[in-house]
């Protein structure tokens, strides 16, 4: 199929930007009462059996994905046409989601800016070293390396580290200036208090033993949908001086194509090229995008079972200017040249 011509792409979304309060509010509203629901079955299950309320963790956590999805509309002023109303519900959110707002929001721009820019990584995205960085490691540097990239580190230590304790302590860019620290403190002092007042209603066992799940399935999801959305086969990365913004939207996020139930709990971020490109559309009119231009469906699209082969993707090769594996490197065990 040919290339969509991106200039006019780009004119032809600004029409998708309108948002709908009505709708933001109905999506708003059916996720946060999916979520209380589903948490209060699952404390109503533990009488039942734990193996049932582990059950149910998987759809509630479906659910607090769902939760930070919207609070990443917000975060991109596309949720509410107010801004007033897209922080304050963003931040909000936050203290459920386990991610301070503002300090997100800055981290997230950036990675916007800066996606698919080899000499720009760093900053809101998967770390990923060029073959050439990766030779010119020490054996230990090349083995912390493999470890960051190993799939429970990645996808369960990872993020348990980052939601529960990176986002809670004045460590990195946490400790760039008093202004991303002060909304994070108020993030931290909102979850104690709401955990404080669930621990005195239903005790600190029950909370632990339903909250803990939930929000370490729900991190290892949202790990596992950025990493799909920029490190997959056919993903596109330049130099500064061969990146544009525009190429990389398009080609540097992929499409992944979930079913129609996994979309809809993940308000449609797999349509993640389309968002980059114009990231004032809202995640709630993202389909509505593919529907009227079909011919972005077959752009960066990833399958379920293609997404799961994206794990051995561990480098990028510069002179093949694609994603390579380990064994790959281990083959030639030379930089491409």
């Amino acid at each position: 199929m040919q290339e969509p011509n991106l200039p006019a792409l780009v004119q032809s979304l600004v029409r998708y930007r309108d948002t709908n309060w009505r709708r933001a509010a109905f999506e708003l509203a059916i996720t946060a009462g999916s979520l209380l629901l589903s948490w209060v079955l699952m404390w109503l299950s533990i009488r039942v059996g734990y193996w049932l309320t582990l059950l149910l963790a998987l759809p509630t956590a479906c659910f607090l994905v769902r939760l930070f999805m919207i609070q990443h509309d917000c975060g991109h002023g596309s949720f509410f046409r107010s801004r007033f109303a897209n922080d304050w519900i963003g931040r909000g959110l936050g203290v459920l989601t386990f991610t301070p707002y503002d300090y997100w929001k800055r981290n997230h721009a950036i990675h916007h800016a800066t996606s698919g820019n080899l000499d720009r990584r760093g900053i809101g995205d998967i770390w990923t070293l060029t073959v050439r960085e990766y030779l010119s490691r020490s054996p230990l540097g090349r083995l912390l390396y493999r470890a960051y990239r190993n799939p429970v580190v990645m996808f369960g230590i990872g993020p348990a580290y980052q939601f529960f304790l990176q986002h809670r302590l004045p460590v990195g860019q946490m400790r760039a200036g008093w202004r991303p620290w002060v909304g994070t403190v108020a993030t931290n002092v909102a979850i104690a208090l709401l955990a404080g007042g669930m621990i005195w209603l239903i005790g600190i066992g029950p909370f632990l033993a339903i909250h803990l799940p939930v929000t370490l399935l729900a991190a290892s999801i949202g790990v596992w949908l950025f990493y799909v959305q920029h490190q997959f086969e056919d993903v596109v990365w330049a130099s500064d001086g061969d990146w544009t913004l525009r190429d990389a939207s398009l080609r540097g996020s992929s499409y992944y194509d979930l079913p129609a139930v996994l979309s809809w709990l993940t308000a449609n971020i797999g349509v993640h090229h389309v968002h980059h490109l114009s990231s004032r559309i809202p995640s709630y009119r993202l389909s509505q995008v593919l529907r009227d231009h079909p011919e972005l469906r077959s752009v960066g699209r990833v399958t379920l079972g293609q997404s799961l082969r994206s794990i051995r993707l561990t480098l990028w090769d510069e002179a093949r200017k694609k994603l390579v594996t380990f064994r790959d490197v281990a083959r030639g065990n030379q930089p491409s040249s």
